[in-house]
């Protein structure tokens, strides 16, 4: 049970989560068609500041999440704890809200990271929203305590499980890319510590995801997103993985507007 609430917790933080740093023109969008064929990105850059969406993102949003295809490339040599288990979401729509705001109303009194060429709004993640929220659609309102977000950075943020557990995810790289169709792609590399079992697990995660906006409202944007989950360099099967993943789920997200 633990190993399974420990994976599951490492994929719900990756799907939703800076000043932008663009990747090499093309390299996120053709990572994503080559799916299950994956390496660990090189291109990424230190993640600075909080990551900037595109204006149609601004607003609340119901999400359906839904887990369409998981890989385990390096088995069964290197299986990931939980993996299994996980089979038995596809296919199964998982609902949540989530919320895009402009910067300056989710870090009210603090000095912005940002700084944009123009005057328009600076749209970013209300992350401790929508990491709340998600947690809870997956694990339940009573696992979940709260979602508090490092006030010096929105890239560090700390989950309060109960039992007095804790998951700690920290970004630190990432990269985005617009393509010649508009779909907004970025990329997040997370290390993330679970804290509280019979002794600590870390790894890492990269999400790569895929959003464009529709002509419709119902859905209004689709999102294609893959994530990858490596073993840090801490497990004795390290070296065995090298720079492949030793996890792959792929995700379809569809946002539907809220009044």
């Amino acid at each position: 049970m633990t190993k399974k609430l420990i994976l599951t917790i490492f994929l719900i933080f990756s799907c939703l989560w800076g000043w932008t740093n663009y990747a090499v023109a093309g390299e996120l969008s053709e990572r994503l068609a080559n799916f299950p064929q994956w390496e660990k990105l090189t291109s990424v850059k230190p993640a600075n500041g909080d990551l900037i969406y595109p204006q149609w993102m601004a607003g609340t949003w119901e999400v359906k999440s839904t887990l369409v295809d998981l890989a385990a490339p390096l088995a069964p040599d290197v299986v990931t704890p939980g993996f299994e288990g996980n089979r038995e979401q596809l296919n199964q729509p998982i609902s949540f809200l989530v919320r895009f705001m402009p910067e300056s109303k989710i870090n009210s009194g603090l000095k912005s990271l940002i700084q944009t060429n123009n005057n328009s709004p600076i749209i970013v993640a209300d992350r401790a929203f929508n990491s709340l929220n998600l947690a809870r659609a997956y694990l339940g309102d009573a696992a979940v305590l709260a979602v508090k977000v490092d006030p010096d950075s929105p890239n560090r943020q700390i989950t309060f499980l109960n039992s007095e557990r804790q998951l700690v995810s920290l970004v630190t790289a990432r990269a985005t890319e617009t393509t010649a169709d508009d779909k907004f792609i970025t990329t997040e590399v997370f290390q993330q510590l679970f804290k509280g079992g019979s002794r600590p697990y870390l790894n890492s995660v990269e999400s790569t995801t895929a959003y464009h906006q529709l002509s419709t409202q119902n859905p209004a944007i689709e999102a294609d997103q893959v994530t990858a989950v490596y073993l840090s360099s801490q497990d004795p099967d390290y070296f065995k993985a090298g720079s492949q993943p030793v996890a792959l789920y792929r995700y379809r997200l569809e946002f539907y507007p809220q009044e």
